[in-house]
């Protein structure tokens, strides 16, 4: 494995096993992923959680099982927010999505293996570009996996998320027409399915910034106000660990860059 790029802030984050038990609701209102009863798949989420990418990965894949998930959640932040070099990048997708396929083929009632799957397979398209990945039949297998994880978990707020940036970028790439008739991208889905998350999750960081970029790519100008707002109520988002913490500084570089 490629030398990984630390977390800047662990030192700021202190999660141990019990503490991360005690505030799982919390921690987990975006994935509605179960509290695992294994203690190694545990202690791949405590890494997770403050920051330790990849040894999280290392654990979670070690461990197995509710394990993966941790790994694969693990390399989809690191590999979102801190791995600078595009190729590892786009390899880091592959083998999650990867990983994902398997675990979704072994237990297919479990949902997140159908939404890293779907996530892992998103970022290799924006990476590729979402209309090369269109031509190539990547786009169904996203919408299918996302639309599963949600029949799955119907509390899942990031598969909504993702399922609203889906049918957003579809209508940008390719028009409104050929994205409703050919992959059956809807505007008024796509914005229902990010007011459906944020109902459930109001202080999801991520959810108001992918919100905001949604509502420019579908409407333009005529929204730019609404989503500066929803870019400073990201910013004024309280981080509990270091996924959240990436999340905000996100959302604080593209509030700078929209001013």
């Amino acid at each position: 494995m490629a030398h990984w790029t630390p977390f800047p802030h662990t030192s700021d984050y202190a999660w141990d096993a019990i503490r991360v038990q005690q505030q799982w609701a919390r921690l987990h209102l975006g994935d509605a992923e179960p509290c695992p009863q294994d203690p190694a798949a545990l202690q791949a989420w405590v890494l997770f959680h403050n920051g330790e990418f990849e040894q999280a990965v290392a654990a979670g894949l070690a461990a197995g099982g509710a394990g993966i998930t941790a790994a694969n959640k693990a390399t989809a932040v690191y590999a979102t927010y801190l791995e600078p070099r595009e190729k590892t990048r786009l390899d880091l997708f592959m083998q999650m999505a990867e990983r994902a396929q398997a675990q979704a083929a072994a237990d297919p009632q479990q949902a997140n293996a159908w939404y890293w799957n779907a996530y892992a397979l998103g970022r290799y398209c924006q990476g590729i570009s979402v209309a090369k990945a269109l031509a190539q039949g990547l786009g169904q297998q996203i919408k299918e996996s996302l639309e599963k994880a949600i029949a799955l978990s119907p509390r899942h707020v990031e598969a909504r998320i993702a399922l609203g940036t889906f049918h957003a970028e579809v209508i940008d790439k390719v028009g409104a027409l050929i994205g409703g008739m050919t992959y059956g991208a809807k505007k008024e889905t796509g914005l229902q399915l990010f007011e459906e998350a944020l109902a459930l999750h109001p202080g999801s960081a991520i959810g108001l910034v992918d919100y905001a970029n949604a509502l420019v790519m579908l409407e333009g100008e005529a929204r730019m106000d609404e989503a500066t707002a929803l870019y400073e109520r990201a910013t004024a988002c309280e981080p509990l660990d270091a996924m959240e913490e990436l999340h905000v500084a996100m959302a604080r570089t593209e509030l700078h860059e929209e001013g």
